[in-house]
């Protein structure tokens, strides 16, 4: 085991599977000579060539295009979009042709492709560099969905990911890359050094998806989130001091549904939280499978934390940003209703 950041761990995670398998490739832009805009690919050009770990135009769609076409021919690229807010170039790529190919060609054809995206907010990204898109991946068939918020899960999930023959997206929480964050901007940077999931094995493994997390386990209620909100809704149980039991989905699509209703079962109280916009919000799906197989659990309405229906604001960063405070009402409401 070694210590590493979110970044280190993505690393070594690519490093092991274009190791392991001569068909995975890696391509984006910035990714080979200079390492990545956060240096998640950094050395990985010199130690494998330039045909293994390719720099690309900026044109997403052609990145996503060639991805394609590479997976239909045998290989397994993982493809990085510099970032989620970025992505919507190529979504027409994704959508039409990557989620499709498997049902459209009756099986004859599949394209295991990994795109890789860091999003979400916290860093004074303003409107362009903070999106948290997620949602919009989950409603379309035939695409699987991953946000890890640790460097052990990120380099598990990652080798899964690329492992899969099916198409995956992997979100991946800038702010997380270097250290847990629990939604205070005035508080000083905390290393993954310093957390049990900084941790990770230097060696090949993987994390399963469709298999929820739970962070900590509790009785009094039920916190689902994923990403940069899972340290922020931990930090808001323990400031009120409530036993919530909180849960890191890491996997949206698959999405393990029975973690979350045996949780809300046993509790009888949800939060479900998340940065990205509330309106049609992946917050929304979660909400309405546990009012379908929880409801009569249920001892409260369900409460959501979530950004706000607005682009992601510079000025106004974290005013926007779910942080503790405003979990700590959506606490008080789902712990006082009768």
């Amino acid at each position: 085991m070694a210590n590493m950041n979110m970044i280190q761990a993505l690393n070594s995670g690519m490093d092991i599977m274009l190791g392991k398998d001569p068909a995975v490739v890696l391509m984006g832009e910035d990714i080979g000579y200079f390492g990545g805009v956060f240096r998640a690919t950094e050395g990985l050009q010199r130690k494998y060539g330039e045909h293994r770990v390719i720099d690309t135009p900026i044109a997403e769609g052609g990145i996503i295009a060639a991805a394609i076409g590479m997976g239909v021919n045998g290989l397994r690229p993982v493809a990085e979009i510099q970032f989620a807010d970025y992505i919507y170039p190529g979504f027409d790529q994704i959508c039409s042709e990557l989620a499709r190919i498997r049902y459209r060609s009756a099986g004859d054809f599949f394209a295991p492709v990994t795109i890789r995206t860091p999003c979400g907010g916290g860093i004074r990204g303003g409107q362009t560099h903070s999106q948290s898109p997620e949602g919009i991946f989950t409603h379309v068939s035939g695409i699987k969905v991953v946000m890890p918020s640790n460097p052990f899960d990120a380099k598990g999930l990652l080798i899964t990911c690329i492992e899969d023959d099916d198409p995956v997206v992997f979100f991946e929480p800038k702010r997380l890359y270097n250290g847990p964050f629990d939604g205070d901007p005035n508080k000083p940077a905390v290393p993954w050094s310093t957390h049990p999931k900084g941790q990770v094995n230097e060696g090949y493994y993987t994390v399963p998806l469709g298999k929820a997390d739970i962070v900590r386990s509790g009785s009094a209620v039920t916190i689902i989130t994923y990403g940069t909100m899972v340290y922020v809704a931990a930090a808001a149980a323990a400031a009120m001091q409530v036993d919530a039991e909180i849960i890191d989905l890491r996997s949206l699509v698959p999405l393990d549904v029975d973690t979350i209703c045996s949780s809300v079962q046993k509790t009888g109280r949800c939060i479900v939280a998340h940065e990205a916009t509330r309106f049609s919000g992946f917050g929304a799906e979660i909400l309405s499978i546990i009012q379908e197989e929880c409801f009569w659990y249920l001892e409260a309405p369900i409460q959501r934390v979530t950004g706000w229906d607005t682009p992601y604001p510079h000025a106004f960063e974290w005013e926007y940003f779910p942080g503790q405070a405003r979990v700590g009402t959506a606490l008080k409401a789902v712990m006082g209703a009768a």
